[in-house]
């Protein structure tokens, strides 16, 4: 495994982390939002992950991280009775977003951490790289 691939490991996981920061976000702006029927109201989403490994040219091989899709939530919906709501469907019910702020909260706190610490691994790597490059001087 070449040294270069650690940011090529670190680089997937950061454009990773961002996806999953900018899914987070999506979350948390839909958190109170109401539709008229099950089909229509938004839920909550999140990436799927997986670790990648490529082969090129018969011995280069490239690792990473692979985001291999977005899901929605199964967990059910709130429905609540207001049949004065506009919103509201014949039998007077609307249904609530299932987005829960707080685990969204914390979700967007691990990314971010992840990120930096993906950083700080091509931030270290980096510095390696060069004082190994300073030693040949």
């Amino acid at each position: 495994m070449s040294l270069f691939n650690i940011f090529s490991i670190s680089g997937s996981a950061m454009s990773a982390q961002s996806i999953r920061l900018n899914v987070t976000a999506s979350n948390l702006a839909n958190a109170q939002s109401v539709g008229s029927s099950e089909a229509t109201t938004y839920r909550s989403r999140s990436p799927v992950f997986s670790a990648m490994m490529k082969s090129f040219q018969g011995d280069k091989v490239s690792y990473g991280v692979e985001v291999k899709g977005i899901v929605d939530s199964t967990t059910p919906l709130e429905k609540r009775y207001e049949p004065d709501h506009p919103l509201a469907d014949k039998n007077g019910n609307i249904f609530l977003s299932n987005v829960n702020v707080v685990d969204e909260m914390s979700n967007m706190i691990s990314a971010s951490r992840a990120y930096e610490s993906n950083v700080e691994v091509l931030n270290t790597s980096k510095q390696l790289m060069l004082a190994t490059l300073r030693l040949g001087r």
